[in-house]
Parts: C-alpha cells; sequence; structure tokens
C-alpha cells in the first residue's frame, strides 16, 4: 500500500494488465482474476491456469471468458481493509471489452464509507499494466488518488496498443470483434493490424498482405508517432517469445524507450487471439 496525506491507499487491477509477478510484488499492485470456462472446469485467470495449459486447450475447444466472482472482488475490497487500508485506486480493463468494470464499479458502491476509485482503462493487456505502472510510481512519489486518475487519463491518450494475429477465429467466436472489418478474402491473406481505440475498442488501423508485412506496417506506426518523443514499451505475444524478443530489439533501436518490457497475454487474453500474436503497447511519459 501506498501512504498519501495520511491514508493508506491501495492499488488494484485485474489480470489482463500481463504484468509479471515480480512487477506487482515490487509495487503490491493487488489483482482480481478474470475467469475461463472450458469443458474441464472452470478456472481462475493465471491463479489456476496457464498460458502453455491454455494453448494445449485450444487445440480442441474454444473456452469461453466471464467476469472474475463477485465474492473475490468483495473478498479483495475486505481484505484490504482489514489491512488498514483507507482508500482503493482500482484500474480496469476496458467497459468496452469487458463487463468488469461495470460489476466491479457497482461492488464499489457498497462499500462506503471506505472510498472506492474505479477507473475505466479503455484498453487492456500491457495497455492496462503501463497505466497500472504509472498510478503505481505517481502514488510512491505522493501523488493524491484525484492527481493519479487525472494522470492515468492524460496517459490513456497518449497511448497506441496494436497487435497482428495469425486468424480472425478466436476473436469472431469469442464477440471481440469489434469495429475491426471484415478481412477481403483468405486467399488474400490481408491481416488486419488492430487497436484498442479512445472507446476501448478493437478498430482496424491498417493493414498487411501477410502476416510479416501487417507486422512492418504496424511498427511503421509507432515510429512515425513516436519518435524522438519521451516512452515506455511493451511487447506482447501469444506463445512468440523469440519473435517478440526480435520486435522489442527493433523498438528499442528507433525508439529508445526508457523503459521496456516483453510478457505473455494473459489465458483469458489469449482465448481470443489465438496463438502466434504479435503487439505493441507505447505511451509518451508525462
Amino acid at each position: 500500500m501506498f501512504q498519501i496525506n495520511g491514508e493508506n491507499v491501495a492499488l488494484v487491477t485485474d489480470t489482463s494488465c500481463d504484468l509479471d509477478d515480480a512487477l506487482l510484488a515490487k509495487y503490491d499492485i493487488r489483482t482480481i482474476c478474470l475467469r475461463l470456462t472450458t469443458s474441464q472446469g472452470e478456472y481462475r485467470d493465471r491463479l489456476e491456469i496457464s498460458q502453455d495449459e491454455l494453448y494445449k486447450i485450444l487445440e480442441t475447444e474454444v473456452p469461453k471468458t466471464s467476469l472474475p466472482l463477485p465474492e473475490d472482488v468483495s473478498e479483495l475490497y475486505r481484505s484490504l481493509k482489514a489491512e488498514g487500508c483507507d482508500r482503493i485506486l482500482h484500474v480496469s480493463i476496458s467497459s468496452g471489452l469487458s463487463g468488469t468494470y461495470n460489476m466491479v464499479r457497482m461492488i464499489a458502491e457498497d462499500f462506503a464509507p471506505m472510498p472506492i476509485h474505479v477507473v475505466d482503462s479503455k484498453t487492456l493487456s500491457c495497455g492496462l499494466g503501463l497505466l497500472v505502472l504509472t498510478a503505481a510510481e505517481a502514488l510512491q512519489a505522493g501523488a493524491t488518488v484525484e492527481e493519479v486518475i487525472s494522470l492515468i487519463e492524460r496517459t490513456r491518450a497518449t497511448q497506441l496498443g496494436t497487435f497482428v494475429i495469425r486468424t480472425l477465429e478466436f476473436l469472431r467466436k469469442g464477440g471481440r470483434i469489434g469495429l475491426v472489418e471484415g478481412v477481403v478474402g483468405s486467399l488474400l491473406q490481408i491481416k488486419p493490424v488492430i487497436f484498442v481505440n479512445d472507446d476501448g475498442v478493437y478498430q482496424t488501423l491498417v493493414k498487411g498482405r501477410g502476416f510479416s508485412k501487417a507486422l512492418s506496417a504496424m511498427t511503421e506506426e509507432f515510429f512515425q508517432r513516436y519518435t524522438g518523443k519521451k516512452v515506455r514499451l511493451a511487447i506482447v505475444h501469444g506463445n512468440a517469445y523469440e519473435e517478440a524478443l526480435k520486435l522489442r530489439d527493433a523498438f528499442v533501436e528507433r525508439l529508445q524507450p526508457i523503459s521496456s518490457m516483453v510478457s505473455p497475454v494473459s489465458p483469458c487474453l489469449a482465448i481470443h487471439t489465438g496463438p502466434g500474436l504479435l503487439g505493441a503497447i507505447v505511451q509518451e511519459v508525462l
């Protein structure tokens, strides 16, 4: 927890943030688990199922994702209060991609008089993760919760998060296709570069013929927008670690970010994108 003006403030997010356990522990960031359901049972994201286990399941079925259990959220809030927490800042996955934000907001209202500030990040994966890290650093430096919420909103406006996937099949089956245009036929192998727009839903940014050209189009978008600016970088992948490292190196060479990370997407996100995903998130440092 963070001590701000005599109050103990806790920072909470969910498992879609794709921050590794070491970073979560470093800043004492608490998480609630999204859930997924398979023919073999129900699992809490990251806690009860790993990315590798999820990809094995995808070979035979496409699991369903669901919201965190309300009792998990309530229990986390109660445990934080028992630890001496006076105020909670909860930064959530985009309301445009999950019902988690709305559910958490309703639960938070029942915890009066302990203030719980629920923020819609309007993004996910390391887009959410970078915003949460920005919040943690600001809280550590003594910023108030209100100042941090303003910083999150301003920083989100500078952020671009994109990814390229091998097939749209999983997005379609999961109902997360959003504003992504239909591909112009599989014979042409047109691949959309998908980004999370300002409303927090998926949309097509650019296209390329084939995965490699789509990836090149994606990186060029970043280089045009962020060259010469002070930025943070995150590269995400779906069981494609070596390719993700090469992508990270290309970004670091051109953008020279103040920090960079490479992270696998969580099982609940991998359900909607399938294996082979490569993505990048860049945000300015304000």
